[in-house]
């Protein structure tokens, strides 16, 4: 077995953003690796998706006519099973997301591969593929190694690797997977957009976000006038979101938004769980000001206060003359 094969992710005809990235952390250690890049795209024929990913370094796009541009869990399984009786790569990744996630484990139980999720960094050691990804809330990274697997199957997690800019020469075929299970008593209705946002906290340089600490959902609108008075964008942690109090378009974690393009962010009143910590601690300059000293959040900091949430707004709506 050698080469790896990428799932490609895409919703409304476009490819996902982490599809792309994904080719740019499998060029990395392509050559170390050996054999070929190859991308699996799974969709309605016509749809134009493989068109997208044939970016620099993809070696080959093979195209699987599933009737539908809709994801399925146990029709990607299926499919790439199949393919992959074919390519025979040793590496397969597909993105760290709400589809990735539905499919990568069962696919890696049928083979017989070995597995890991949510993988921030990939190279190749004198024993194989070597993936690193985060344990302990955070607190340390581990590196995992596969002994005697043939193949692996990983998630990778996004706004993490660098996605290639040019375009690629890769070559197109089809693959027509064999006795398909018509078993699966399930159909796809309808994707339903999320409310439409004047924000956008993947394209967000610098992120202004509160959480809990700010001691009451009313102060919230003392915070979104201090964010437009700095011209940043106002964030927050996931209980402010899932309350209504914030449209989900302003949370940032795990079931938010990846902060993906964040250079500062400023979290006032988080406390700093794993799942907010996902979308935001690659963030170069972190800001974090929780009164509780112990708060995980200090963990991932570049600077951090201990000064209490409303004095910090107070001072703030001073300078900028608030009020």
């Amino acid at each position: 077995m050698a080469g790896i094969l990428i799932i490609a992710e895409h919703l409304n005809g476009q490819v996902a953003k982490i599809t792309k990235e994904i080719i740019g952390a499998a060029n990395a250690i392509k050559d170390d690796l050996g054999g070929k890049l190859s991308i699996a795209v799974l969709s309605e024929a016509g749809s134009g998706i493989a068109g997208q990913v044939n970016l620099a370094g993809v070696d080959e796009i093979v195209s699987i006519d599933t009737g539908s541009s809709h994801f399925d869990a146990s029709t990607y399984e299926q499919a790439i099973i199949s393919l992959g009786e074919v390519l025979q790569p040793s590496l397969i990744l597909i993105g760290h997301t709400a589809n990735g996630i539905s499919c990568a484990a069962a696919m890696a139980a049928r083979l017989g591969a070995g597995f890991a999720s949510d993988i921030i960094c990939l190279r190749v050691g004198s024993d194989g593929v070597v993936a690193t990804r985060s344990a302990h809330a955070g607190k340390v990274n581990l590196d995992l190694v596969f002994p005697g697997k043939g193949v692996v199957v990983m998630t990778c997690r996004g706004a993490t690797f660098a996605a290639p800019e040019e375009g690629g020469t890769a070559t197109m075929s089809g693959h027509v997977v064999a006795g398909t299970d018509t078993s699966i008593g399930t159909e796809h209705i309808a994707y339903i957009d999320p409310p439409a946002a004047e924000i956008d906290i993947s394209k967000s340089e610098i992120i202004l976000s509160i959480g809990r600490g700010i001691q009451n959902p009313d102060n919230i609108p003392r915070f979104a006038i201090i964010a437009e008075k700095l011209g940043v964008t106002l964030g927050c942690s996931r209980p402010f979101a899932d309350s209504g109090h914030l449209p989900k378009a302003h949370q940032v974690g795990q079931s938010g938004t990846v902060a993906a393009n964040c250079k500062l962010y400023i979290a006032v009143g988080i406390s700093g769980a794993v799942q907010h910590l996902y979308g935001m601690k690659h963030v170069d300059t972190i800001i974090a000001v929780n009164n509780d000293p112990s708060a995980p959040i200090f963990g991932f900091s570049n600077y951090g206060s201990t000064v209490d949430a409303l004095e910090l707004a107070g001072a703030l709506e001073g300078k900028l003359g608030i009020g």
